[in-house]
């Protein structure tokens, strides 16, 4: 059982080298060609702003964020060859949202993915491929840090109540670095009325 990296309030797995590097390579190659990326822009402070990365959403339904509307559509191939990988260390998903990092200078602000679509104590899985870059994680309350290198073919698992008392990012950096590409894990929950 992998170390949870958090003193407190949540857990997360951080697996590293869970794709060989061969078959992260091949995956890697294959959604910078195949996925259906898009540069978004997000209202902020009253004004359309293009968010810092390129992304793509794949999953059962539509999925709205910073006033980013994203439309349903099904898993392609290789995002299920992905899924399929990491259901025996993480479970299954129905959902997934592709990020990539052009460069140094795309990122991820602080946020927590506490939506009412994934439930209370959701289970996220965050799979890298490219370039490391550094993911950052600031309890809520507290402001306590932790920082864990995102390696090239790794898993990260964020659960229990992770969303509910923590933010994380991926923040800029001036260091050069290669593309990266993320992909978000998530499963929807059946909402009651």
């Amino acid at each position: 059982m992998p170390v949870n990296l958090l003193p407190r309030d949540g857990e997360v797995a951080y697996l590293p080298e869970y794709f060989s590097t061969i078959e992260a390579d091949a995956l890697l190659t294959e959604m910078n060609n195949c996925l259906d990326w898009s540069q978004e822009t997000a209202l902020v402070f009253g004004r359309q702003v293009p968010l810092p990365r390129l992304t793509a959403w794949y999953g059962p339904t539509s999925y709205a964020y910073s006033g980013v509307m994203h439309s349903a559509r099904p898993f392609p191939p290789v995002i299920q060859q992905v899924a399929k990988s990491i259901e025996q260390a993480a479970g299954n998903f129905d959902c997934a949202l592709a990020n990539l990092y052009r460069n140094g200078r795309d990122s991820v602000s602080w946020h927590c993915d506490n939506e009412r679509l994934w439930g209370v104590r959701p289970t996220i899985v965050s799979v890298s491929f490219g370039a490391t870059r550094s993911f950052r994680l600031r309890h809520k309350s507290s402001g306590e840090n932790v920082s864990v290198e995102l390696d090239h073919g790794s898993v990260l698992i964020m659960s229990g109540e992770t969303q509910q008392c923590w933010l994380h990012s991926i923040p800029k950096t001036d260091r050069t670095v290669g593309s990266r590409i993320n992909l978000t894990f998530r499963r929807l929950v059946t909402l009651s009325a």
